[in-house]
């Protein structure tokens, strides 16, 4: 009998395959006291297990195909410094040798103390992180319990009698980035997971691969056997399990549309963004990493309009990058676009999300990037948290600063401060920034005086006192995750309020529209650089309320311009000023629609 799984949508399009279970490790893991003199050997069978997976990942990354998106590197690299840091490696070899417990027994029970403090962190995407680590605990545990990683094995395109192999749509718990890529000599054309979200890695992945998924299919991976037949619906998050006849051949249809679709959109690539009313559209990249210009440049990107520096600042065992490595990364940002305009946030990040946390006994407390002990908010999201922990860190800030000025003397770059809310906050930050530049002239350091900067729109009072934004900054950016997070008071780690996070809120539309009529009439840029300026079914809606410049993750940015394309300004202004007044809570589908005709 068929029936249907729901998860989250990260990655368009339409799977058909049988299923491969991927089976993750037992993290039920046996629990015995080890004999004092047989301590150093338990430790050393540790670290016999860290070396293997080191080893493995190291062979993982050689082997790259030279088509593998840039982002395969970079999410292996995450799982070697995973791997070797502090956090996780000495600690858990403390557990060894003051409780005597056996190394699977530490291995969890370090990984259990991390997790609590990830679930803590209020941004989405870092505290997604914490499937990382738990890939890379698990990919140890296998280790010491001598158990093979289960790929699928490889299949030939076509069968025996000539007909195409049915393709592989991998089942699992969550799926980390290096088994991803041992994949990569199947028939592989989608996967579902228990877990994830749409900015975990699995998500990412998908996204850059193009390939159909589902996330956070809760018991997925018990519910659907080895073998079974099963449908991905990338767009709606649907899965499939054992469909009928008139099913299969429904989305084999819908299939061959896909596939046609895609071409088309390849032809988009170089086509400039202008509507049918002739009004010419920004559409801009949002990265994590230098090396991600090129997938912006590929994707036919006029810019980056999001550089999130704090990737940087990352697993750095408790020594920030200096002036000069920032520096550098930065510049190879700048040069890689050749020109286009390069717009890097400072670091977002806080005490609840600590660069080099060790927790305490109970899990809460911790110490931060210089060792000093802190404990953690019990609501980080209110929290010392963006521009707020920039300020109080005045030398650190300082150091990004200088660097992304020096950065600016090799193309046109854009510095934006994330989450002011205060006169004060834009005084003090406007105050560094005019000390980082007095000291690079005292050194002879080049820079480009005429160096825009601009505020990120994500919290509702900083709407409220848009002129004060607008005589102070030449650009804003509206995160709109954070905008609608704060607005609704709906945290988006909490699976009980999650259903009530809405993009299309009548509230919500009304910030977003306000910010963009003010800024316009100000004469002054702004973006959208949330999910919603990548999700083409909200095209039309924003381009209604006027805005002319979106950021996105480079694999959307086709479908959005195909969007653009087909949309006529001067139709879609007077509906969207009409729905901002009239609108009713709950009828988003009905929105969409009417903004969908021709």
């Amino acid at each position: 009998m068929p029936f249907a799984l729901h998860g989250i949508p990260v990655s368009r399009g339409v799977a058909i395959g049988r299923a491969h279970l991927l089976a993750p490790a037992a993290l039920d893991v046996s629990h015995y006291l080890v004999d004092e003199d047989r301590l150093q050997d338990e430790v050393q069978r540790l670290r016999s297990a860290r070396a293997a997976v080191r080893t493995e990942l190291a062979a993982l990354k050689r082997d790259l195909p030279p088509d593998a998106p840039e982002e395969m590197g970079a999410f292996l690299d995450v799982h070697a410094m995973i791997l070797d840091d502090e956090m996780l490696a000495r600690e858990a070899e403390a557990l060894i040798l003051t409780r005597r417990y056996n190394a699977e027994w530490a291995l969890t029970t370090r990984l259990e103390q991390l997790m609590r403090q990830f679930d803590e962190i209020e941004d989405e995407y870092l505290r997604e992180r914490k499937a990382d680590i738990e890939q890379v605990v698990e990919r140890i545990l296998k280790y010491l319990a001598g158990a093979p990683v289960l790929v699928p094995a490889p299949v030939p395109a076509l069968a025996a009698d000539g007909e195409p192999t049915p393709g592989v749509i991998v089942v699992a718990h969550d799926i980390s980035p290096a088994d991803m890529l041992q994949f990569r000599h199947t028939v592989f054309h989608g996967f579902v997971t228990d877990l994830g979200g749409r900015t975990s890695h699995t998500a990412i992945v998908a996204r850059s691969l193009d390939i159909p998924a589902a996330v956070g299919v809760q018991n997925a991976s018990e519910l659907i056997r080895q073998d079974d037949w099963i449908i991905i619906d990338g767009d709606a998050g649907l899965v499939i399990v054992d469909p009928t006849p008139i099913i299969l051949e429904e989305y084999r249809h819908r299939q061959s549309e896909r596939a046609l679709e895609k071409k088309r959109l390849q032809r988009l690539r170089h086509t400039p963004a202008v509507t049918l009313d002739g009004i010419e559209i920004d559409l801009l990249a949002n990265i994590e990493l230098a090396e991600d210009a090129a997938s912006a440049l590929a994707a036919g990107a006029v810019g980056v309009g999001l550089f999130r520096s704090e990737f940087l600042f990352m697993n750095r065992r408790g020594e920030l990058p200096g002036e000069d490595e920032q520096f550098e990364a930065y510049r190879a940002a700048v040069e890689a676009m050749h020109g286009l305009p390069v717009t890097i946030r400072t670091i977002d990040i806080g005490s609840d999300k600590p660069l080099d946390a060790r927790d305490g006994r109970d899990g809460r407390d911790g110490r931060d990037w210089r060792g000093e002990e802190y404990e953690t908010a019990l609501n980080p999201a209110l929290g010392l948290r963006a521009i707020r922990w920039s300020l109080s860190e005045p030398a650190m800030f300082l150091t990004q600063l200088r660097a992304l000025l020096r950065a600016s003397a090799y193309g046109p770059v854009r510095v934006l401060f994330p989450m002011l809310a205060h006169a004060r906050e834009i005084d003090q930050t406007l105050e560094l920034l005019a000390r980082a530049r007095r000291e690079l002239e005292e050194r002879g350091v080049p820079f480009d005086p005429a160096l825009k900067i601009g505020a990120m729109i994500e919290i509702p009072a900083a709407v409220l006192l848009l002129p004060l934004f607008l005589r102070r900054m030449d650009f804003l950016s509206i995160g709109t995750n954070d905008l609608i997070q704060y607005t609704l008071a709906i945290d988006r780690a909490d699976n009980a309020v999650a259903h009530l996070y809405d993009p299309l809120h009548p509230a919500v539309l009304q910030l977003i529209a306000r910010t963009i009529r003010e800024a316009s009439h100000a004469g002054v840029p702004v973006a959208v650089c949330g999910e919603m300026a990548g999700d083409p079914a909200m095209t039309r809606l924003l381009l209604g309320m006027g805005l002319r410049e979106f950021s996105m993750h480079p694999a959307q940015l086709l479908r959005v311009k195909q969007e653009v394309l087909r949309a006529d300004c001067r139709r879609l202004a007077p509906v969207v000023d009409e729905l901002l007044v009239t609108y009713e809570p709950d009828d988003a589908a009905a929105v969409l629609q009417r903004l969908s005709q021709p």
